[in-house]
């Protein structure tokens, strides 16, 4: 958090003030938007903040020690600021927040009193509800290994460290026939084995959907045809000649890891760990209890 504005202060002293709200929502591609309750736009912190919304914030709830900061923000959907259709493609899912008390006439008056990303957000009657959740919401979140047979890592991140760049385990392709946004069928594709591409994920390249990926349920053959699935609809418009990139996927078993990607030397599970019947064992006097060579 910034330090507190000196002349804000010396502004707020005077017991007559002119001062307002503004906030910056950043989203995760990069796009940002930006809003004021003043009834005049704003410039300051490299920002031009739109009056236009109808954006205003509830009280904000902050503390000392780690409990979650936590705010709302109230506005209204418009094709210049939040659409209701980005909101439910979840373009706006996690983006980050950051806001400011300012003096609307001396906009150098300037403090950052809030940071943090957008938790759930609704949309209802032509305005929008969304939650601020502070930068302490990150501490709630479970840190460490998990032991477990299957890996835990997610194939292509830091942890894996498989190049998904690399020939083979991915495929730029238009669509040809799709149905319910959902159903991805070829007549001709690509020497990719059956189930290469399940688990893995569908993403759009270009059209309105752009950005926007799905995970993938199942890829098979059918009378010549490729067909993939995915678990949920893509969540934007997607037609015949819209260009996706499959994505191979991982079972996350310890035989795909060394198989199909050559990358055992960073598999992230614990293939070793006994099985259910061994923990549950009984002494014998017949025969060893010993669960055998795991070679």
């Amino acid at each position: 958090m910034a330090d507190f504005n000196e002349g804000l202060e010396l502004h707020l002293r005077t017991g007559l003030t002119t001062v307002c709200h503004a906030w910056a929502i950043t989203r995760k591609d990069g796009i940002v938007f930006a809003f004021t309750d003043h009834d005049m736009p704003l410039r300051f912190a490299g920002y031009e903040f739109r009056a236009d919304t109808g954006l205003s914030a509830l009280a904000l709830a902050q503390s000392t020690g780690l409990s979650v900061d936590n705010s709302e923000a109230l506005g209204a959907l418009s094709d210049a600021s939040l659409r209701e259709d980005e909101i439910e493609q979840g373009r706006f899912d996690g983006a980050e927040v950051r806001a400011w008390l300012v003096n609307w006439a001396d906009t150098d008056q300037h403090w950052l009193n809030f940071r943090g990303h957008l938790g759930e957000l609704t949309r209802a009657d032509g305005g929008f509800r969304a939650e601020l959740r502070g930068l302490t919401e990150g501490l709630n979140r479970p840190l460490g290994r998990v032991y477990q047979k299957p890996c835990s890592a997610v194939l292509g991140d830091g942890n894996c460290r498989f190049n998904l760049a690399q020939e083979s385990y991915s495929q730029q392709i238009d669509v040809q026939k799709v149905e319910g946004a959902r159903r991805f069928v070829w007549d001709d594709f690509l020497a990719f084995d059956t189930d290469w591409f399940t688990r893995g994920r569908l993403e759009i390249i270009d059209g309105p959907a752009a950005g926007l990926w799905g995970t993938i349920k199942s890829d098979r053959s059918d009378g010549g045809q490729r067909i993939v699935e995915l678990w949920e609809p893509i969540r934007g418009t997607v037609t015949a000649g819209t260009q996706v990139r499959l994505v191979a996927g991982c079972d996350k078993r310890v035989e795909t890891c060394r198989l199909k990607f050559n990358n055992f030397d960073n598999y992230q599970g614990f293939p070793d760990l006994p099985g259910e019947d061994w923990v549950v064992s009984v002494p014998s006097s017949n025969n060893a209890n010993s669960g055998g060579s795991l070679r």
